[in-house]
C-alpha cells in the first residue's frame, strides 16, 4: 500500500499512472477555461440586454460619445447618487458647455455652481483638470486610461468610465456598484477593500469586458449595481444574473460584499459669527486644504475639548478685532452631519461698528457681501 498524494491509501496497482493523470488535469483544466470564457459570454449577454431595455434616462446618457459630458458627470457621480447629480449636471452643462468654458470659468464660480453637492475637492480637481486639458491636450478630453488618471482627481474607475463611455476603449470600471456586483457573482467572503481582494476584482471585472459595447457594459454593471443589487435587500428577483450569481446559489447576499465596521461619528462644535453691517455680513475664505478648503464661510473657531462656548467665542471676537461686536450668547445652534463628521455650529450674531476696510483677517481673504 503506498499514499496517494490527496491522502487516502491506494493499492499501487490501482493508482492512476503519471500519464494519466496529467492527461486527466489537461481535460480537467481545458473544461474549466471552457466553463469560464461560456460563463462570461452568458453573463454579458444577459446583462446587455437587460441595460438596453431598463437603463434610466440620464442626460450625460444622451452625449455618450462627448468625453467633456461623461468627464463631468463621473466628476459628480463619485460618491453621490444619481438622483442627486442630475439638477447638478444640467446647470454646470448650461452655464459651462464646453471644456473650455469651464476651463476660463473663475475657481469661486465653479464652487458656487457646486455649493450643496459636497465633496468639494472634486470641483477644485475638476476645475484643474479642465484647465490641463486645455493647455496640454488641445481641448480634447484624453483616449487613454494611462493619460486620464494623470490628471487631478481622476483614478483608475473613473478614467475606465470616460474612456469605455465615451471612446469606446476595452477599459474597466470598479467603481461601488460594480464591485458590490462582482463581489456576488463570484461569491466573495473576504473583505473587498484588501489589495488582494482588489486585485482580483479589477481581473474579474476586465475578464467579463466584451469585445464590443464596453461603456454600455460598464455602466450596465453600474446601473445593476445601483438598482438592483442594492446594499440591503438586493432584488434578486429582477436580476438578470440571479441564476448564475454566486451569493444566490450559496444564500449569502446579504453577508457579501463583506464590510468593514463603520467608522465612528466625532463630534466637531464651532463657533461661527454672523457679523452684519447694513445689509452685508462678513465672509472669510478657508484655506487650501481641510475640510472646506478655498470656501467662502462666516469666521469660525473650532471649540476645543471641555472648552465652553464662552471661551471659543472670545478667541473669535479677538480675531475679529475691536470693531465687531459679537453677542455673549449664541442666538443659533445648527448640526450637520458629514461623512464622518458631526459639526454644530453655535451662530453669534455680531455688529460692525462703521463698515471696516478689510481685505484680511489674521491673513485669511475676507469681504462683506450682501444680496444679489
Amino acid at each position: 500500500m503506498q499514499r496517494s498524494e490527496t491522502g487516502p491509501f491506494i493499492p499501487a496497482r490501482e493508482r492512476p499512472s503519471p500519464r494519466a493523470r496529467r492527461v486527466a488535469r489537461s481535460t480537467s483544466g481545458q473544461h474549466r477555461r471552457e466553463d469560464e470564457v461560456a460563463f462570461r459570454r452568458v453573463i454579458r449577454s444577459r446583462l446587455l440586454r437587460w441595460y438596453d431595455t431598463h437603463r434610466r434616462d440620464l442626460p450625460w446618457r444622451h452625449r455618450h460619445t462627448d468625453g467633456y459630458a461623461q468627464l463631468l458627470a463621473e466628476f459628480m457621480l463619485q460618491q453621490t447618487q444619481v438622483i442627486t447629480v442630475i439638477g447638478y449636471y444640467e446647470r454646470f452643462i448650461q452655464r459651462f458647455p464646453t471644456i473650455d468654458d469651464l476651463a476660463a470659468a473663475d475657481l469661486d464660480e465653479v464652487l458656487a455652481l457646486w455649493a450643496g453637492l459636497g465633496y468639494y475637492r472634486r470641483a477644485r480637481n475638476l476645475h484643474a483638470a479642465a484647465r490641463t486639458i486645455v493647455s496640454e491636450y488641445g481641448s480634447r478630453v484624453p483616449v487613454r486610461v494611462e493619460q486620464l488618471i494623470t490628471l487631478p482627481g481622476i483614478g483608475r474607475s473613473t478614467a475606465g468610465a470616460i474612456a469605455s463611455v465615451a471612446f469606446g476603449v476595452r477599459a474597466p470600471v470598479l467603481d461601488g456598484n460594480v464591485a458590490r456586483v462582482v463581489t456576488r457573482l463570484l461569491a466573495v467572503e473576504e473583505r473587498a477593500t484588501t489589495a488582494v481582494v482588489r486585485s482580483r476584482l479589477w481581473a474579474a471585472a476586465e475578464s467579463l469586458l466584451p469585445e464590443n459595447r464596453c461603456g454600455d457594459f460598464n455602466q450596465a454593471l453600474m446601473e445593476l449595481g445601483a438598482v438592483v443589487c442594492t446594499p440591503r435587500n438586493p432584488g434578486c428577483a429582477l436580476c438578470p444574473l440571479c441564476s448564475h450569481c454566486g451569493a444566490v446559489s450559496e444564500g449569502l447576499t446579504e453577508r457579501i460584499p463583506v464590510t468593514r465596521r463603520r467608522a465612528v461619528v466625532r463630534t466637531m462644535p464651532l463657533v461661527v459669527a454672523a457679523v452684519a453691517c447694513g445689509s452685508t455680513v462678513l465672509l472669510v475664505q478657508g484655506p487650501d486644504a481641510g475640510l472646506w478648503a478655498g470656501l467662502w464661510a462666516l469666521p469660525s473657531e473650532p471649540v476645543a475639548d471641555r472648552e465652553s462656548l464662552g471661551a471659543a467665542r472670545d478667541r473669535l471676537a479677538v480675531r475679529l478685532g475691536a470693531c465687531c461686536q459679537l453677542n455673549g450668547t449664541p442666538d443659533a445652534a445648527i448640526s450637520r452631519l458629514l461623512t464622518h463628521r458631526q459639526v454644530t455650529f453655535h451662530v453669534f450674531r455680531g455688529q460692525a461698528s462703521g463698515k471696516p476696510r478689510m481685505t484680511e483677517l489674521l491673513g485669511v481673504p475676507c469681504r462683506w457681501v450682501g444680496p444679489r
